[in-house]
């Protein structure tokens, strides 16, 4: 029997904006002009991957 894949948290777009330290609004920006980091729809909220944050960033400062 093998192990079950860990499954990461999801973030809030409330959540990510902390993380990155610009506004929510930010975010919504980003996404709009399709330059932020990739988020999903989970119903009728954006969810963010926190490697895809992190990838996202590192590409950024790089």
């Amino acid at each position: 029997m093998t192990a079950p894949t860990p499954v990461h948290e999801l973030w809030s777009i409330t959540e990510t904006a902390a993380f990155l330290r610009v506004p929510v609004g930010t975010l919504y920006q980003w996404r709009h002009r399709r330059t932020g980091p990739r988020a999903s729809k989970v119903g009728r909220h954006l969810r963010y991957n926190p490697a895809d944050v992190q990838a996202w960033l590192e590409d950024r400062t790089a």
